[in-house]
């Protein structure tokens, strides 16, 4: 047989073999190193790995596995670049969209993002994440209303989905529905009493009915659930403020400037230097070097 492949050519397809044989080793090699580093944290050059990897032939697994530890890095847009790739060839793959939306969201790219959870929706219409992700879309392009029935609608698909009853309350809370909103905290208070966002979200609700001394119970336990909560310290330090306490007030200001001092000439709200009326504006300089 070896005379027969020597006479008739055998030698050359013997060394086109090998070559391929070389090519696969090497992008095996490159694949899995890749899958090695990124297991133990080593995001660069596993990224190094996959790209090579990717030189010598195309696959979409190792496509797959560079946009994600793309997304861990933060180079965002490259890792869109490679989930697009994967998208075109597995249209039907509705969490190829999903992931897409999520990047686009990471990037505040909204129409971008809406137009991924559509093509998951298409793939999959009962699937409740993507209803969630394009209320986030909505909410992002100034649209509450059409978020909130893509929010209802999650839930009714995946009734324990809690990020979608978050971002329902908090969305009809920004619009004015404070019943609807104490109703979706109310749910979420049942299910998760301790969550630091579920507590916010009931506080806020709270304040909004005028209810001062239960918002500020309710504030006092996301400080003991996270200290280090500033939306917490500041939200509370108004509701002291429109009580007329200002050493609580005043208390609640020095938390926000301490776990956050590289925004004391720049904070919002009732904090600012035009919000806080000038006849608390020297209480204010006694803990606040700048004067605020």
């Amino acid at each position: 047989m070896n005379i027969f492949k020597a006479l008739f050519g055998g030698s050359e397809e013997s060394l086109e073999e090998k070559q391929k044989a070389e090519e696969n080793r090497r992008f095996d090699m490159f694949k899995y190193d890749g899958v090695k580093a990124a297991k133990i944290g080593q995001a660069d050059y596993a990224v190094k790995c996959y790209r090579e990897a990717l030189a010598i032939h195309e696959d979409l697994e190792v496509r797959d596995y560079l946009a994600q530890v793309l997304i861990r890095t933060g180079e965002l847009a490259e890792a869109r670049e490679h989930l697009g790739v994967l998208a075109e060839a597995e249209p039907e793959n509705a969490a190829v969209h999903l992931q897409t939306a999520q990047v686009a969201y990471m990037q505040e790219d909204y129409e971008a993002m809406a137009a991924a959870c559509e093509k998951a929706m298409v793939a999959d219409k009962e699937n409740a994440r993507a209803h969630y992700l394009y209320a986030q879309a909505y909410v992002g392009q100034g649209n509450p209303v059409v978020a909130i029935a893509m929010l209802t609608k999650a839930i009714a698909l995946d009734g324990d989905m809690g990020e979608a009853w978050l971002l329902r309350g908090r969305t009809l809370l920004s619009m004015g529905d404070v019943n609807g909103a104490d109703a979706d905290a109310t749910h979420l208070m049942d299910v998760a009493p301790e969550n630091e966002d579920v507590l916010l979200l009931k506080a806020r609700v709270e304040r909004k009915r005028g209810n001062a001394d239960a918002a500020i119970d309710i504030y006092n336990k996301v400080t003991e659930v996270n200290p280090f909560c500033v939306d917490a310290f500041r939200e509370r330090g108004a509701v002291r403020y429109e009580k007329g306490d200002m050493n609580g007030a005043k208390a609640d200001m020095q938390a926000v400037l301490e776990l956050e001092p590289e925004k004391a000439a720049d904070i919002n709200g009732e904090y600012s230097a035009e919000g806080v009326e000038h006849k608390v504006r020297q209480a204010y300089s006694n803990i606040n070097p700048l004067g605020l």
